[in-house]
């Protein structure tokens, strides 16, 4: 009988948020992989729990070397227990290559249930949480933070994302280029420990915040794009939009719709622009 993968969430802060089953599992498991061993040391003393398990590092640097170890010991029959840094496994931090192969092979996986940066700061940042989409970190280079921004300028969903310190102010001005300077914003820091703060307000204002510097950990949560209207585009607009879109390599069906969608209008208006546009070529 092949063993169990356990995903624990620990505490992102304060370490009396963990979860109760975490001290069970941490005493019971087999192999307890962990993002920081040093970390997994001070957790289990602050819980007053002692593990009987061998512990391994699994940390970005070596997952991909590990995992097929671990998946050994899971065929094996061992209860495997995944722990990171702060918050659940997978979610910007090592885990998901584990889980994969385990499912490949048909090992049960399960979880611990604790504490989320990505959930506590939606929840703090008086936007709206009915639909969201969790974006993770942002490349660290400037022409691909931009590009990537601007992927999601159009998206409707709240967008939470986790920022390094040191990178936040040039995030924020970005975000306000890309997203407008008055688009709503949240900046979460050190959640739920000591010096927890929760500033909110329009992003080119966030920006100046930050450019005095900001410490601990963060996440920003950012309001999702307005709902648009129809554009009053004429058809030389419309044409112009979809000669952009072909040029990039869209077929023109793909690209009238996409304009249309765009516009706010119906697609059999966009056609009839391009096709009187042709028939004006000649």
């Amino acid at each position: 009988m092949t063993g169990t993968l356990v995903l624990a969430g620990t505490p992102i802060g304060d370490v009396a948020d963990a979860p109760p089953r975490l001290a069970a599992e941490l005493t019971g498991a087999d192999v307890i992989a962990a993002e920081d061993t040093r970390r997994l040391r001070w957790l289990t003393q602050a819980l007053g729990v002692t593990t009987k398990g061998r512990v391994v590092s699994y940390f970005e640097g070596n997952e991909a070397a590990r995992t097929p170890e671990l998946v050994e010991e899971l065929v094996g029959g061992a209860r495997v227990l995944l722990v990171t840094d702060a918050g659940m496994p997978s979610v910007s931090d090592p885990g998901y290559r584990l889980v994969a192969a385990a499912v490949e092979k048909e090992i049960r996986v399960t979880a611990v249930p604790g504490p989320s940066a990505v959930l506590t700061a939606l929840a703090l940042s008086g936007l709206p949480v009915d639909r969201f989409c969790f974006e993770g970190f942002l490349p660290r280079k400037a022409g691909e933070r931009r590009s990537r921004l601007q992927e999601a300028a159009e998206e409707r969903r709240t967008l939470v994302y986790f920022e390094a310190p040191h990178r936040l102010d040039d995030t924020l001005a970005a975000m306000a280029e890309v997203f407008g300077a008055e688009r709503r914003a949240a900046v979460c820091r050190e959640l739920t420990k000591t010096y927890e703060e929760v500033r909110r307000g329009p992003l080119a204002e966030l920006a100046v915040w930050a450019a005095d510097g900001v410490r601990g950990e963060i996440t920003v949560v950012v309001e999702g794009a307005p709902e648009r209207g129809p554009e009053e585009l004429d058809a030389a607009e419309l044409v112009r939009r979809v000669r952009v879109r072909e040029e990039a390599g869209e077929r023109r069906k793909e690209a009238i719709a996409a304009v249309a969608v765009d516009a706010g209008i119906p697609k059999r208006v966009v056609f009839d622009a391009v096709v009187a546009a042709k028939r004006a070529d000649g």
